[in-house]
């Protein structure tokens, strides 16, 4: 059960690894990718869901917009982050919930109240659905980390083992930088734990091949695109230092952030002459979707920039279900989304018996 489940980031992994998904997203344009995807999709509002709608659904995931966590938004979620705590403790305390659901209606923007949401979901499947989720994933911005950290305390004490902590998308073979705030938690008292670490992380001006020489080197632009000649990436991403020189990335190393603005990134050769612009599947493909996924409806830059990469999100899946790192196979299925059917060896030794 993914809740803002987007374009389908986190369903294309847990697809890929045999396990079925259905997920609940209000954006229209998000929804037409899924549907041409083939993904299982409910168009609307999460809060006007729950557990109840989808009995047979047995692990939930989410990622709740960041736009009031993130550095680039306005910072209402920042803001209201001890308010945002504070509701943590009172659903768990089981205050009732038309109350919280009034006190929420009264933050800054009612989009920071949407973090809250899994947990709803979480303690609304063990209360009245008496059917606890054996799963649960969560990812955000790092600001939201201390939420996440507010969730791990609660759902420790409704039975779940938990770890949660950042991740950086590179050691895990993506081949750009991003930090995300991951939550994992599985019903139970055995120990669960974030993905261990596959590939070093960039640091500029260190060589991929410098590092811990257990880990594979991070993974770069020209790895996944089919472009022909070296080139450079200006996005003006990121803060501090010299403007004119922020955000350029050779194709030698990995992407910046891939954000909803991917689209305006020049990109021109070594000499400096204007070369084509990411197109939809290259940007996706920064993200690790598939070369064919089927982007379709407006604003597909912005849905490709909010989006949980594939291959990060089938390493936090495989662990939340105690699966260890995902096969090399299954990784490679993650460059076609039209391909073959998913085996055994795609999940390891463990069968497919979960639902997202």
């Amino acid at each position: 059960m993914d809740l803002f489940a987007g374009p389908g980031g986190l369903d294309v992994a847990a697809e890929k690894l045999g396990v079925a998904t259905v997920g609940v997203e209000w954006d229209p344009a998000a929804c037409t990718t899924r549907r041409a995807a083939g993904l299982a999709t409910e168009e609307g509002d999460v809060r006007r869901f729950g557990p109840a709608y989808f009995p047979d659904a047995d692990v939930l995931a989410g990622g709740p917009p960041c736009q009031t966590f993130t550095v680039a938004g306005g910072g209402a979620g920042r803001r209201a982050l001890d308010d945002v705590l504070g509701f943590v403790k009172r659903m768990v305390a089981r205050e009732d919930r038309e109350e919280i659901a009034k006190d929420l209606a009264k933050l800054e923007d009612e989009r920071t109240g949407l973090v809250l949401e899994p947990l709803r979901w979480a303690l609304e499947a063990i209360d009245d659905r008496d059917a606890p989720y054996r799963a649960i994933v969560l990812e955000q911005v790092p600001a939201v980390l201390p939420v996440w950290e507010a969730y791990a305390e609660a759902l420790k004490e409704e039975g779940y083992s938990v770890d949660c902590g950042l991740l950086r998308t590179e050691a895990y073979g993506v081949p750009q930088t991003r930090k995300r705030a991951v939550l994992i938690a599985r019903r139970g008292t055995e120990a669960v734990a974030l993905p261990d670490a596959t590939h070093r992380t960039y640091r500029k001006g260190i060589p991929r091949d410098v590092g811990d020489k257990d880990l594979q080197p991070w993974r770069t632009m020209a790895d996944v695109l089919d472009r022909t000649s070296p080139f450079l990436v200006i996005s003006n991403y990121g803060t501090g230092g010299d403007p004119k020189a922020r955000g350029r990335r050779a194709s030698s190393e990995p992407s910046a952030t891939v954000t909803g603005k991917i689209s305006r990134n020049r990109v021109v050769s070594l000499d400096g002459a204007e070369l084509e612009r990411f197109t939809p599947s290259e940007a996706g493909r920064l993200q690790t979707f598939p070369a064919d996924y089927p982007w379709a409806g407006k604003d597909v830059g912005q849905q490709i920039g909010n989006a949980v990469p594939p291959r990060l999100a089938m390493h936090i899946l495989s662990a939340a279900f105690g699966w260890g790192a995902p096969t090399e196979e299954a990784l490679l299925s993650l460059e076609r989304w039209k391909s073959e059917e998913p085996n055994e060896a795609t999940v390891g030794s463990v069968e497919a018996e979960a639902r997202v």
